[in-house]
């Protein structure tokens, strides 16, 4: 899979990308991760990606121009799955779009700045708009972020464990059981004895029901969709 991150701001998004699983997916080739500043498409000396936008109002819109120089330019190398836009008003992501984006083999992901894009781009470039919740950022780049940890973890290899990912919570519109680890007692709070039986049957039992009793109780919007 290869992920092109158009933004404003490249620097606050290495890090992320620099340890812990995504560096290893990194690492072993199974993603590649390009930044692209897109001061670099601007058409001025001033490098200005933004104006003031028509009709009045307070803020600035991130232009039309340099953004379409930067698909355009990564559209003329390879062909891309989905253009997204990272963006308050789009989609709320959740765990079936996650599913879905990494089966994708190549994806373009626009950083939203200011007021947001001028509307030409939106309805010209942009094949998928995504949120990461009811709330305002600065910017999408941290959206962008963690809209690539939830794609590139699902990459088979990428976890040790490949069946890890589909135990998570939201992979059935469920949240996931309570889990435990050693001791078997600690200051008293015991491990729940059924895991202690060895009884495999008995324990997948116990996790369901209790998978089913915390969505209930904790999020009965995906509960309501049993």
């Amino acid at each position: 899979m290869r992920i092109d991150i158009i933004t404003v701001l490249p620097e606050l998004l290495q890090s992320p990308f620099e340890a812990s699983i995504l560096k290893r997916a990194i690492e072993k080739g199974m993603v590649e991760i390009h930044f692209h500043n897109l001061r670099d498409y601007a058409t001025n000396n001033y490098k200005q990606i933004d104006d003031y936008q028509f009709g009045g109002g307070a803020g600035m819109v991130m232009m039309i121009e340099p953004i379409d120089k930067c698909i355009s330019g990564l559209k003329a190398q390879r062909t891309y799955d989905e253009v997204i836009y990272m963006t308050p008003d789009g989609v709320t992501l959740n765990q079936n779009i996650a599913n879905e984006l990494s089966l994708k083999g190549n994806l373009i992901i626009l950083c939203g700045h200011y007021k947001g894009v001028d509307q030409r781009v939106r309805d010209h470039f942009i094949t998928r708009e995504i949120s990461i919740g009811d709330y305002v950022l600065s910017g999408g780049e941290l959206a962008a972020a963690v809209l690539c940890d939830t794609i590139i973890r699902l990459i088979p290899g990428v976890l040790s464990n490949e069946t890890s990912a589909l135990t998570d919570s939201f992979q059935d519109d469920m949240l996931a059981p309570p889990i435990y680890t050693r001791p078997a007692e600690y200051k008293g709070w015991e491990v729940p004895e059924i895991l202690l039986s060895g009884n495999t049957a008995k324990i997948e039992a116990w996790r369901e029901a209790e998978a089913l009793k915390r969505t209930q109780e904790r999020r009965p919007d995906l509960y309501a969709k049993e």
